[in-house]
């Protein structure tokens, strides 16, 4: 309910409440783009893009209660339309090389290499899900798509991230 107020002052034109409310989304933001275009420059581009964009839309929003949902699905926008402009290009964190480590626990950069590892059509339901927390109804509404198929992908996505995560840990034994 903290979002509803703070965007209907930020629609009254208080611009702290615009700041506090993207402040209190940043880290959903991050990891969501990061999911999506796994580069950090394109990252931090992507969560700048959609911070300008929600302010300049924000008398558009019909329901504050569903900020965040608005907020994800302009994110996801943005990092199409990054995708699209930088068709071609290589990174070169894209070479980094192997991590390594003996620890059996999930350290969340174990996580996020292998969520990483997800197939595209996973890889962001997956992030929806089990990272920013929305339900198979907000993720299909968000995304245009059936519950059905959100709940597909989510089933295989698990199964996906389990064998890229035992190949990993086979891997390092």
């Amino acid at each position: 309910m903290k979002d509803a107020i703070l965007v209907s002052r930020a629609k009254n034109g208080d611009p702290d409440a615009f700041v506090a409310l993207m402040e209190q989304h940043k880290p959903a933001m991050y990891r969501t783009a990061a999911a999506i275009l796994h580069n950090d420059a394109d990252t931090a581009d992507a969560m700048q893009d959609t911070i300008l964009r929600c302010w300049q839309n924000l008398d558009k929003l019909q329901k504050p209660q569903y900020f965040k949902t608005w907020m994800t699905r302009i994110l996801i926008n943005c990092c199409k339309d990054i995708i699209r402009n930088n068709k071609g290009l290589v990174y070169l964190e894209s070479y980094d090389g192997v991590v390594t480590g003996t620890d059996n626990t999930l350290s969340d950069r174990t996580v996020q290499e292998t969520i990483d590892g997800l197939s595209e059509n996973y890889r962001l339901i997956f992030t929806l899900h089990y990272i920013q927390g929305l339900t198979v109804k907000e993720i299909a509404k968000l995304l245009s798509m059936k519950e059905n198929t959100v709940k597909t992908r989510l089933a295989r996505g698990r199964k996906e991230f389990k064998n890229i995560y035992m190949d990993k840990e086979a891997v390092s034994l």
